[in-house]
């Protein structure tokens, strides 16, 4: 077996990913059954195709370690958070096995995805058992909220399915508004960092009013990195963005600056070329990026991106927790979003 080294990223989501790593194993092992283990053994790296390890490890744990951390801040040790932290990272990659065959993504972390290699059906079942293996986890931690908790990942994952539905929606509308935009969004990608930043508090017994200021702490942080996200899709370094730029544009997507761009007064030239029939040029593409600049969808898109740093700031301070706790999270949604707070 060839041993991959783990790229740090940062001593918190270091440490999180340490923690959480070992028990993550055993949850898929133990709650997915031998078919579907393999499946997700595959997609989250550890083993190729046929089962053999691979000594590597591919994700970020974003999730997990802010669900560790939602413990601490409530007073509890990030041991009495893993249970939350280990649920986060399965419902997490039951949308992203599902995600890559919707969006028809043929590779995820520099190889092929899980439906590609097990087929459509087994990948949408190994989603959907992970899902199963997030409410057992929880519910059957021995905490005081295991149940508030395991209620409130779901509400969660029904948000960010909402927020999904919408943006598949979006794709056959002419007339999506910025509201319902900026709604998608925090659905589909703030409902569930706003559920990690809160569970592993509800699950240790934190009073209301923390478990309500951690999570629109990361409520705010999913929309600002949604945003940023967007913006990078569209006028970012290829290289250091990992990802082809103007992809969204080519697909149409209703993205925050485009819908932001395309309910503005005078762009009837952006309307008729986005949502026109003809596929996009490259000079299109870059025709509509100018277009959508000039429309005022790149400078709102940045504004409310600054504008969802600070509430998630002025959240976050209103949580009485601990200084290092605080300081952890704020790190890790640095991270997130791609800049300091």
């Amino acid at each position: 077996m060839t041993t991959t080294p783990v790229r740090s990223l940062s001593p918190v989501l270091d440490t999180g990913r340490t923690t959480v790593a070992p028990a993550l194993r055993d949850a898929v092992r133990t709650h997915l059954g031998p078919e579907m283990s393999r499946i997700a053994e595959y997609h989250f790296g550890w083993a190729d195709a046929a089962g053999r390890p691979t000594g590597s490890w591919g994700g970020k744990m974003v999730r997990p370690t802010l669900a560790l951390l939602s413990a601490r801040a409530a007073g509890g040790t990030a041991e009495d958070g893993l249970p939350a932290a280990l649920a986060m990272e399965l419902v997490h990659n039951f949308s992203l096995l599902h995600d890559d065959i919707m969006d028809g993504d043929e590779t995820r972390r520099g190889r092929a995805t899980a439906w590609t290699v097990f087929g459509e059906p087994n990948a949408i079942l190994a989603g959907d058992a992970m899902v199963t293996a997030a409410t057992s986890v929880l519910l059957a931690a021995p905490a005081p909220g295991a149940r508030a908790a395991t209620v409130s990942l779901m509400a969660a994952t029904q948000r960010m399915i909402d927020g999904q539905t919408a943006d598949v929606a979006f794709e056959q509308r002419d007339d999506v508004t910025l509201a319902e935009c900026v709604r998608m969004a925090g659905d589909k990608t703030g409902a569930l960092l706003g559920c990690s930043c809160a569970l592993g508090a509800e699950l240790v017994g934190a009073e209301a009013g923390l478990v309500e200021h951690l999570s629109a702490f990361g409520e705010h942080i999913g929309l600002a990195f949604q945003l940023v996200d967007d913006l990078i899709g569209i006028w970012g370094d290829q290289d250091r963005a990992g990802k082809r730029i103007g992809a969204d544009l080519r697909a149409r997507k209703k993205s925050l600056p485009v819908v932001a761009a395309l309910n503005s007064p005078g762009t009837e030239e952006l309307r008729a070329l986005y949502l026109g029939p003809e596929p996009l040029t490259e000079t299109a593409v870059r025709h509509v990026a100018d277009l959508v600049e000039r429309a005022g969808g790149r400078d709102w898109a940045e504004r409310e991106a600054a504008h969802r740093l600070t509430a998630a700031q002025e959240a976050l301070a209103a949580a009485r927790i601990p200084e290092d706790v605080r300081d952890a999270f704020l790190e890790v949604a640095g991270f997130v979003v791609g800049r300091r707070l």
